[in-house]
């Protein structure tokens, strides 16, 4: 694995992995939800990809929608590709909606409802919340 994917957490954050992608519990999540969906390449340039990792990403992109969408309801879902800080080819999947949602007795609000979401005040998961989270995903995953 690169080190994108391991500086998001993985081994611990991996929710699902494909064969050229992971699925990736984001440790600070924005909105209840939010994953890290990061190529296994070495690449840091979207388009130098292989051609079986766009193909791939139709199932991995349903996966993820279709997870979410049961989990939590969101209402839309934000693929942001930022490769500022961590150079290896990574989408921010977030998942949007209005309000808040529970969790563990913990509120999740999404505060930049409707406009851009407010990855700055995400809240920092602990380990055990970060675990219990990735075993709940991981049982719903499509």
């Amino acid at each position: 694995m690169n080190e994108t994917i391991r500086k998001f957490g993985y081994p611990a954050t991996l929710i699902h992995e494909y064969e050229h992608w992971v699925a990736l519990l984001r440790p600070a999540q924005p909105t209840l939800g939010s994953l890290v969906l990061a190529a296994k390449s070495d690449v840091t340039e979207f388009h130098a990809l292989p051609a079986t990792a766009f193909a791939e990403l139709e199932t991995v992109t349903t996966a993820i929608e279709t997870t979410l969408k049961a989990f939590i309801g969101y209402e839309r879902i934000n693929y942001l590709m930022l490769m500022m800080v961590d150079p290896h080819v990574h989408f921010h999947v977030i998942p949007r909606y209005e309000g808040a949602r529970e969790w563990q007795g913990a509120t999740f609000e999404d505060k930049g409802w409707p406009a851009v979401p407010v990855l700055g005040e995400a809240i920092k998961l602990g380990d055990s919340d970060l675990s219990g989270l990735v075993a709940d995903l991981k049982a719903q995953w499509s």
